[in-house]
């Protein structure tokens, strides 16, 4: 009796240790919400309760105060679809990508999720702020200062721009991140553009863009867009339909499919180049280079560091970031450029880092097997590899996407930094590595003995042309490497196609009956979470 009450106490105090704490327990059945949230033990509980619940419920609403005020963010609740479906649940986001966090993986993994809930809140505030449709139609002052862009088109082309104007992409909070908070909302854009005859088969992400335009969930803040045939076909279409459906002045700043030849990189120059002279005839501004050199070097900062959280991640155990949180505010910050907040959450990050690493903290004890994420992933479950830790122990070190953009920009002179962000621009999500080529595609290899991983999770994104080509050169090397690989199969941010649940059927049939091993946690097995955002 006393040694269970001892063990009672201990598990409330520090929390139930992993493979004891069934997590699934905790989900309302058919649906994968809580009946309440996990016991962490007594100090991370209540930092979860602290920093991360209340600490970012305040954080919103400063936000929304500092970055337009609440009439204007309500007028855009009502308006649109997509914000008060998806931004008022942001905080089982966080839930879902830190299920089962503890300690300093805890901390580190959330001021990431906190860096792009603030960021994101600026830019649908400014978009609301500009917005011609929530002030009767008049074009205000933050209209004529804003430009308006494809998601894939990368923010740093706009930083000589910054200190007069600003950039929002516009799909990028609209589309993108409600995939990842809310895996309901995107499917009604998908669905309208397939309303008005769009096959089925097309990239899912560039239907989901286009079928914004087609619902009319979409502000309008500026007198210009660009626009991107990144990363394949299915987006030239998707242009077409934004100059349809727009009706204001574009240019598409098209990215070469090849871009390793000199020939094809000065093409891509040019077409920087045409999009400033496209601002310039249509706004009256002129990008200004010493303004481009301040962003630049701040942002060059941010991936000076980043390689330093890879160098622990490839070499020790104390790396304090989980896949999901790495892989997210990797992609986000990478293709908006530089931010305040991108700074101030490093600053805080490396803190944390620098303390698992001084002090030897083993950041993922149970860690089985090291992976490497590969190809282009479920936009709908993200945090897959929160549950596959948990479940199996299989943490992911390194995700393909967050290799994107990775070089550091010079800008000693105007020639260089305009070679090097052509560069920059050719290594955008998914052209680089999904459709630039096989031997881009075939940098697995390299990454793999880079990053210490004995297995790969193969994202299968059945609606890609372009990477469905090539799944029999993969397996032929994954046969003749000896590498454990699961094939993922998903589409993008259509949950309806393969469910979350087929996804983990498959990774733990692979764990059962090719690596014979059991799991962590047999409670996160099987579950249904169709129902849960």
């Amino acid at each position: 009796m006393k040694k269970k009450l001892k063990k009672v106490l201990k598990d409330f105090w520090y929390g139930k240790p992993h493979g004891e704490r069934r997590l699934g327990d905790l989900y309302i059945g058919n649906t994968g919400l809580y009946k309440h949230r996990e016991w962490r033990g007594v100090k991370d509980t209540f930092y979860y309760f602290n920093k991360i619940w209340l600490y970012n419920y305040g954080g919103i609403l400063m936000d929304i105060m500092r970055f337009g005020g609440p009439i204007i963010a309500v007028k855009g609740l009502l308006r649109y679809r997509w914000f008060g479906q998806t931004y008022l649940t942001a905080l089982h986001w966080f839930d879902r990508g830190l299920e089962g966090m503890r300690g300093e993986v805890l901390r580190a993994s959330a001021w990431h999720y906190r860096a792009m809930t603030c960021e994101t809140i600026r830019q649908f505030m400014h978009m609301f702020r500009a917005d011609t449709r929530l002030h009767g139609g008049k074009k205000n002052k933050w209209y004529y200062k804003t430009i308006m862009h494809d998601e894939t088109v990368c923010g740093s082309v706009f930083y000589g721009y910054r200190d007069r104007m600003e950039n929002i992409a516009m799909q990028l909070v609209p589309y993108f991140v409600t995939c990842h908070v809310n895996n309901h909302t995107v499917l009604h854009y998908i669905d309208a553009v397939q309303s008005i005859g769009l096959p089925g088969d097309p990239c899912p992400m560039c239907q989901a863009e286009a079928g914004l335009l087609v619902l009319d969930d979409v502000p309008d803040y500026s007198p210009v867009m660009i626009t991107s045939n990144e990363a394949c076909d299915a987006s030239v279409a998707t242009s077409v339909l934004h100059d349809w459906f727009l009706n204001k002045p574009l240019i598409s700043m098209t990215q070469p499919m090849r871009f390793n030849d000199p020939l094809v990189h000065e093409y891509t120059m040019n077409e920087i180049k045409e999009a400033w002279k496209f601002i310039e005839e249509q706004m009256g501004e002129k990008p200004d280079f010493d303004v481009y050199v301040e962003y630049t070097e701040k942002y060059n900062e941010l991936t000076k560091f980043e390689h330093e959280k890879w160098d622990v991640a490839a070499n020790t155990p104390y790396y304090p970031i989980n896949g999901v949180a790495q892989a997210l505010y990797r992609i986000y910050y990478s293709q908006v450029g530089y931010r305040e907040i991108w700074a101030k959450t490093d600053a805080k990050v490396k803190k944390i880092l620098n303390k698992c690493v001084e002090q030897k903290i083993n950041t993922f004890p149970m860690t089985r097997h090291r992976v490497l994420a590969w190809s282009c992933a479920p936009l709908y479950f993200s945090n897959w590899c929160t549950w596959a830790y948990n479940c199996w122990g299989l943490n992911v070190i390194m995700n393909m996407d967050s290799l994107m953009f990775d070089i550091v920009l010079r800008t000693d002179n105007e020639e260089d930094a305009l070679f090097d962000l052509a560069r920059y621009h050719e290594m955008a999500p998914m052209r680089r590595m999904a459709v630039g080529g096989h031997e881009h595609i075939f940098e697995i290899w390299e990454n793999l003995e880079r990053f210490n991983c004995d297995m790969v999770m193969m994202y299968d994104q059945l609606q890609c042309k372009g990477m469905q080509g090539i799944v029999g050169l993969f397996e032929d090397e994954f046969r003749e490497r000896n590498i454990h690989a699961i094939w993922m199969p998903h589409a993008l941010p259509d949950k309806r196609t393969v469910s979350r649940a087929e996804i983990r059927s498959i990774i733990n049939d692979y764990m059962f009956t090719v690596m014979r091993e059991e799991p962590l946690d047999p409670s996160l097995l099987d579950f249904d979470d169709i129902m849960s955002w």
